[in-house]
């Protein structure tokens, strides 16, 4: 029994040292930068979607704004 905990713990540690290893090679790294430049595209996508959403929402506040206020006006007027 303790035999095979101390070969399935040196296997771990072997396996573990071996991914590490795969991990951090060139390839891996080409990898990692590819993915990471997809990220950065996509979030630069995103921030530029917001920022049209966010003029056009101020563009909608101001329209209705300016709609209650001659409406107020007219109501006003009405009134007199």
């Amino acid at each position: 029994m303790k035999v095979k905990g101390i070969v399935l713990f040196a296997l771990g540690t072997l396996f573990g040292l071996e991914g590490i290893r795969l991990l951090s090679s060139k390839d891996a790294k080409k990898v990692y930068t590819h993915c990471t430049a997809g990220v950065l595209r996509a979030k630069d996508c995103v921030l530029d979607q917001v920022t049209t959403l966010q003029e056009n929402c101020t563009d909608i506040y101001e329209d209705a704004k300016a709609m209650n206020e001659e409406r107020a006006k007219k109501e006003e007027a009405e009134e007199e």
